[in-house]
């Protein structure tokens, strides 16, 4: 198999960069390594030790404070005092699982699917994406009766057994399920095609068409509908629909993983499938819907859940639990009462535009591509060849790190800077943002 990029080593810091690191970091880097073992990464050559949070800004052991750029986890601000209040008063009540009956589970469903299509009824918790992920793949299964999963080259899906199995993203030593497929990532800026979409379309039945050839019932597409590691690709608007027609027309669902694009962040819609007008089959939605608390959810279609749900019982200890719920509850509370979704549409908008505009300045920005709070600035050797420039973007991004500006890079070259702040990013943060750009690529020579 062809070496695969990952998001988990691009961006990280190695063994090599510890000579230059001062005696109080290189001491925590060398305490990690002996203690957690050599699986996790850091970012950066130089890693930043953070120790509290508010809002979009972090602050590191030296008082510095950071935009951040890149954590949609703490999807409406890092320490947001209503999800802290949610919490605590529950905490202090009740946590139990949800084998006992209590009201939170339920009225939190209720107003989660209010804001879904109305095909999706259907509610079920887990603590993190990857058992959302993990289930919606059963959940394929079992309503199809095939085992093949469709995903884009450099899907990211989560780090089970069967969400590492569709997860190019984590690099070539993950082996691909053997029932698993990639289509190539519908790259409008790449890709030369009268209609995205129906390149898109034949791309998925082609390998729906290799998997019979290869004796593989197809089950199932799961995307997040940005493609946010094949680089933030969201458009044309629309573009999705003849791929989910297809996915049906061969006897397999639609699994929308909503981890990155939901809840109000692309800014046109709610959910960021919705921007392409299709219903899912299946939703799944990942600790940004908690704000970091751990909790996840399946959201799907009663009839295609009742293939999985009418056989096997589920049961997650920690999934769905009454503290849990709270701390979904306040965040759902607060995207209303705040309008954040509004807010991620006119400020997204706003940045986006500024950031187009850093392309007169700077030949090595080939493309600046988003959708509310969720933008691609990709980087490229020139913009004729559109050449990527991975070295660049690797290199800029540790010089927006010296601009207390924290993001990271994207996409199956590595040369896509992918900014994804926490909703609570302001219009007066766009000329931090933007400034550290400019500065950076000029320090940097291009």
């Amino acid at each position: 198999m062809a070496t695969r990029s990952t998001i988990m080593d691009t961006n990280s810091f190695r063994a090599e960069h510890a000579d230059g690191l001062d005696a109080a970091t290189r001491k925590l880097t060398d305490k990690r390594s002996k203690v957690l073992g050599e699986s996790y990464r850091l970012f950066y050559r130089k890693p930043v030790h953070l120790v509290r949070g508010e809002g979009q800004y972090v602050w590191d052991a030296a008082g510095d404070k950071y935009l951040d750029v890149y954590n949609n986890v703490a999807s409406i601000g890092h320490c947001h005092p209503a999800v802290i209040e949610a919490v605590n008063q529950q905490m202090k009540m009740l946590n139990t699982h949800t084998r006992y009956l209590h009201e939170r589970i339920l009225d939190y469903t209720e107003e989660l699917l209010a804001t879904t299509p109305d095909a999706i009824d259907r509610a079920m918790y887990m603590c993190t994406g990857s058992e959302a992920n993990d289930l919606a793949i059963r959940v394929a299964r079992a309503f199809s009766g095939g085992t093949g999963i469709i995903v884009s080259q450099e899907a990211y899906h989560g780090t089970s057994d069967l969400t590492s199995g569709v997860s190019p993203a984590l690099g070539s030593g993950q082996p691909l399920a053997a029932t698993t497929r990639l289509v190539s990532p519908p790259d409008a800026y790449r890709v030369n095609a009268p209609d995205l979409g129906e390149w898109f379309a034949n791309e998925i039945q082609q390998q729906i068409d290799d998997m019979k050839a290869h004796g593989i019932k197809f089950a199932g597409f799961l995307a997040d509908s940005i493609f946010s590691s094949d680089g933030v690709l969201p458009n044309p608007r629309g573009f999705l629909q003849k791929a989910v027609d297809v996915v049906h027309a061969n006897g397999g669902i639609f699994i929308a993983d909503e981890v990155q694009p939901g809840f109000g962040r692309t800014g046109d819609a709610f959910w960021g499938f919705a921007r392409h007008g299709v219903v899912p089959d299946v939703i799944t939605t990942g600790k940004p819907m908690g704000n970091g608390i751990p909790v996840s959810g399946l959201l799907a279609k009663s009839d295609v859940l009742a293939a999985f749900s009418d056989e096997i019982p589920y049961f997650n200890t920690f999934g769905g639990n009454p503290v849990a719920m709270a701390a979904a509850q306040a965040v759902l509370t607060v995207i209303k009462e705040e309008g954040l979704q509004e807010h991620s549409r006119v400020v997204g908008a706003r940045l986006l535009s500024e950031l187009q505009k850093l392309m007169d300045r700077h030949e090595s920005i080939g493309d600046v591509r988003g959708a509310g709070l969720f933008i691609g600035f990709e980087l490229v050797q020139d913009r004729a060849s559109k050449t990527p420039d991975k070295a660049l973007a690797l290199d800029l991004i540790e010089k927006l790190r010296e601009h207390r500006v924290l993001t990271s890079v994207a996409g199956p070259y590595g040369n896509v800077l992918k900014l994804r702040p926490p909703l609570a990013f302001q219009e007066a943060d766009i000329d931090w943002l933007v400034g550290a750009l400019d500065k950076s690529l000029s320090e940097l020579g291009r």
